[in-house]
C-alpha cells in the first residue's frame, strides 16, 4: 500500500505541473564567431556549435552576425506599426521643399551636396535642376551618374517616424525632418524603394550596414522619436554586429 500510495502521489505532482515548457530555441554559435539565430538560413544544417540562450549573449562573447543578415521585426515594431492611422504623405508637406528660395528644392540640394563631382544642370542660366554629377551611393558602393536613378532616401522613414511620436508634431516641424540633409541620402531607386518604410529590424542596406544605423538612431534620437524598450535593444544589437564585422573587414584590407 506504501508504494501505491508514493506512485499515486508522483503521478498526481505530474500531473498537476501541467504540460512541459517549449525549449527556447538557443542561437548558435560557429567555431568562426559567427552567431546563427533560428531565423538564419543556415541554422538548421549546423552540427558543431557553441548555444547561447539570445542573440546579446552570442554577440557579447565575440560573435558577430552573418553577412547580410536580415532581422525578423520585432513585436514592438509590429506593435507601432499598427498605429498607422492618420498617415499620409501630405502630412510632411506636398513633396519636396525650396526652403531657402533658390529654386532648387531638398531633393535637388541634396543631389549638389552629395555629389563627389561637379554636377550639371538642365537648361541655361538658373541652376535649378541637377542632369549629371558623381554619387557613390552608401547602400552599395556603386558609382550612379544618371540623378534619374536616383531616390533620395529617408534614413528614418516619415510613416516610420509617424508611428513614434511625429504624429504629435506640429506640421511645421514635420516638414522640417522631411527636408532635413542629415536624414537624406543619395541612393539607388531599386533599394529605396525595397526599403519602403522599414526600420532596421526589417531592412539593412547591403552595404554600409554600420554607418546607416548609427545615423538612423542619431536622427531618431535628435528628434525625440520614440522607440519601445524592444526595438531599442533590438537595434543596439544589430548595430553592435554591423560595426564589429565594418571594424573587422576595414582590418582584412589593411592586412592585405
Amino acid at each position: 500500500m506504501c508504494i501505491r500510495a508514493v506512485f499515486g502521489a508522483v503521478v498526481a505532482l505530474l500531473f498537476s505541473l501541467g504540460p512541459a515548457l517549449p525549449a527556447v530555441a538557443a542561437v548558435r554559435q560557429t567555431s568562426s564567431g559567427i552567431c546563427h539565430p533560428p531565423e538564419s538560413r543556415y541554422y538548421d544544417g549546423l552540427r558543431s556549435y557553441t548555444p547561447h540562450p539570445t542573440l546579446q549573449e552570442c554577440l557579447n562573447s565575440g560573435g558577430r552576425l552573418p553577412a547580410n543578415y536580415q532581422p525578423v521585426q520585432t513585436p514592438a515594431a509590429n506593435a507601432a506599426d499598427d498605429g498607422n492611422a492618420g498617415y499620409q504623405r501630405s502630412e510632411f508637406g506636398s513633396g519636396w521643399a525650396d526652403e531657402d528660395g533658390n529654386c532648387r528644392d531638398s531633393r535637388q540640394e541634396a543631389l549638389v551636396a552629395q555629389s563627389t563631382g561637379p554636377v550639371r544642370f538642365k537648361g541655361q542660366g538658373a541652376e535649378c535642376q541637377v542632369s549629371a554629377g558623381r554619387w557613390i551611393s552608401p547602400f552599395t558602393g556603386n558609382v550612379i551618374h544618371d540623378p534619374s536613378a536616383i531616390d533620395i532616401d529617408h534614413v528614418v522613414p516619415l510613416k516610420w517616424a509617424w508611428n513614434r511620436g511625429a504624429s504629435n508634431w506640429s506640421r511645421e516641424q514635420r516638414i522640417r525632418f522631411a527636408n532635413d540633409p542629415v536624414n537624406l541620402l543619395s541612393v539607388e531607386a531599386s533599394l529605396n524603394r525595397q526599403k519602403g518604410a522599414k526600420g532596421p529590424d526589417e531592412w539593412l542596406p547591403p552595404a554600409g550596414q554600420c554607418q546607416y544605423i548609427a545615423r538612423f538612431l542619431r536622427v531618431a534620437r535628435t528628434y525625440g522619436l520614440t522607440l519601445a524598450d524592444a526595438e531599442t535593444q533590438a537595434y543596439q544589437q544589430i548595430k553592435q554586429s554591423a560595426c564589429r564585422l565594418s571594424r573587422s573587414e576595414q582590418q582584412a584590407a589593411t592586412d592585405h
